[in-house]
């Protein structure tokens, strides 16, 4: 297989593949997608929102690539236990070979460190590296090339490149750069890629110093999860969530940008941002450990956004605090059923749920003692915005038209009760009037005939978000309003133990989007809240069958949504969810 010379040649040579053929490294301050062919092909550098070098998946040309030389062979890998170290493995017909793969940390938001180690299993390896980073999304080439005791630097666009362990690589054409590398059986070689936006000084650190230091934050990282019904799962899980998150608490929806919720449907989206609202989810859910890092993090990152604007939190900001630009076209073909994309126009959004959600995120941190003036101050800031802004219309948790959703003003409900056990006596009976009120409104205008709750005053529709009020809170389990709307997202909005948000006119299920995996998670905690918990199990069975584990689900790491309909539509699934234009 010889080093593509051009975009068409790249893509010839290392074809697109369905999302769950991808595997995620993360640091927490940028991520790389790993094909079935040993391509690194998306990274984004040198933080998640910066352009892309690394562009084959929407139809670029950049790529960086270890693969073996002898053909065929087949693929698989794995994950180190509780991290995003990758081995890519491969077997010929007369070897096994293994690449182990991961960004090093502790992270620098500054320059992205790739770490590679080619290891011979089982007999002797050759495999051949090629590197052809193209920034801004394909429009820069490798240049300024110079080799200086075997090791490689060049400039790429207004990045730094600098590339050890292939001292004998030969230029090609289109600034790349080819080595085939030979491993005797057992032993291992190692390659180091940096990137950055700052000029590269200092020699590159031994790679074996680099995958310690790797190993080692790895397992400082993700607590020790023993327990669940499913301690493997909630380890990795907790790991996704750590490569997900930057240094400054903001964790990225989603690691790519511009992938299909449905093929041709037109919804595509860049979601290498934080919002307000899936941060807060985050959190919670770590709190269920105890005190650790992603808790404080997540709620540092909250507070610090209500601090700086107040009643007009945005809903998604870049992982370092800035505003999310607005949804701009990327000159590429994208990958296959969309149009690529970057920034996203939800950023200037109302979402009053992100208030509530905010709130019951600093709950479960004041449960463990983690809430200090600072995120008092948020507290407060967050429940003023409520009483300010808890009359207008927002965009809500499918971030849509503009109405009264009663899934928000339940969920501001849920929050200031639930904050409201950690205040001053005098400020917990104000906040818990401030509740009664907006739960009493929301039960003069979103209560349907039939006793269940519906999704505004002009939508008598039921809405599968309306069983979280319930489990956060809001209103008790055994409340009559509780129940008819479990039993009304039952019957109206499940089929085949898969769960949909709602119904799109007169459409069937399954016809406007794809099952909703939110839904089937928020379904089986209902279902367990209510003491069901032979029906909880399978409502989340969707999860199991229709997309891979979250070790291998890469496009947004845990924050992959959508089931695809009936199978694979545009080969992936589906991402998070409707960004409204």
């Amino acid at each position: 297989m010889r080093p593509p010379t051009s975009v068409h040649a790249a893509r010839d040579a290392y074809p697109l593949h369905v999302l769950r053929d991808y595997a995620l490294l993360g640091d927490g301050e940028r991520g790389v997608l790993v094909g079935p062919r040993g391509e690194h092909a998306w990274m984004c550098a040198p933080v998640w929102d910066s352009a892309a070098v690394f562009n084959t998946l929407i139809g670029g040309g950049g790529l960086y690539t270890v693969t073996p030389v002898e053909t065929p062979f087949v693929w698989g890998g794995y994950y180190e236990a509780a991290t995003l170290i990758w081995r890519s493995r491969w077997v010929t017909g007369s070897r096994v070979i293994e690449c182990r793969e991961a960004l090093a940390m502790p992270a620098d938001p500054h320059t992205a460190v790739v770490l590679r180690r080619v290891e011979a299993v089982d007999g002797p390896a050759r495999v051949r590296a090629v590197l052809d980073p193209r920034g801004g999304f394909g429009r820069h080439r490798l240049t300024r090339l110079r080799r200086r005791e075997g090791v490689w630097r060049g400039r790429c666009g207004e990045l730094y490149v600098r590339w050890s362990g292939a001292p004998d690589a030969v230029e090609g054409d289109g600034g790349s750069l080819e080595a085939v590398i030979d491993v005797p059986s057992g032993g291992g070689h190692d390659l180091l890629l940096e990137i950055s936006d700052q000029p590269l000084h200092a020699v590159p650190k031994p790679a074996g110093t680099l995958w310690q230091a790797t190993s080692e934050a790895w397992s400082a990282a993700v607590p020790p999860i023993e327990g669940t019904i499913a301690d493997r799962d909630a380890r990795h899980a907790y790991a996704v969530l750590s490569g997900l998150t930057s240094r400054q608490g903001g964790m990225v929806a989603g690691a790519t940008t511009c992938l299909p919720e449905r093929a041709e449907a037109g919804r595509n989206y860049d979601y290498r941002f934080a919002w307000i609202r899936d941060q807060s989810y985050a959190g919670q859910a770590v709190a269920a450990l105890g005190p650790n890092s992603l808790l404080d993090r997540a709620a540092g990152f909250v507070a610090d956004r209500l601090a700086e604007d107040g009643a007009r939190l945005r809903p998604a900001y870049t992982v370092r605090g800035g505003p999310v630009p607005a949804q701009t076209p990327v000159d590429l073909p994208g990958y296959p059923g969309a149009e690529p994309v970057t920034g996203n126009n939800a950023g200037t959004q109302f979402q009053l749920d992100a208030f509530g959600e905010a709130l019951l995120l600093f709950a479960v941190a004041a449960r463990h003692d983690r809430l200090d003036a600072r995120h008092w101050k948020a507290v407060e800031t967050a429940v003023d915005a409520i009483v300010e802004r808890g009359g207008e219309a927002d965009c809500g948790i499918w971030e849509l038209d503009e109405q009264r959703w009663a899934h928000s003003r339940l969920t501001c409900v849920a929050g200031l009760r639930a904050v409201g056990r950690y205040a001053p006596r005098a400020l917990a009976a104000r906040w818990s009037g401030l509740a009664d009120a907006i739960l009493a409104d929301a039960d003069s205008d979103c209560l349907h005939p039939s006793g269940r709750w519906q999704r505004s005053p002009q939508d008598e529709r039921v809405d599968a978000a309306l069983v979280l009020p319930a489990l956060r809170g809001a209103v008790p389990a055994r409340d009559p309003r509780t129940r008819a709307t479990l039993a009304a997202v039952l019957e109206d909005l499940c089929r085949d133990e898969y769960a949909y948000r709602f119904r799109l006119g007169e459409q069937p299920l399954g016809e406007g989007e794809g099952a909703f995996l939110l839904c089937g998670f928020a379904l089986s905690m209902a279902l367990h809240q209510q003491g069901d918990h032979v029906r909880a199990r399978p409502a989340g069975r969707g999860v199991r069958r229709r997309t891979t584990p979250a070790a291998r689900q890469p496009a947004a790491g845990l924050r992959a949504r959508h089931a695809p309909r009936g199978g694979d539509e545009a080969g992936a699934p589906a991402v998070r969810d409707d960004r409204r234009q």
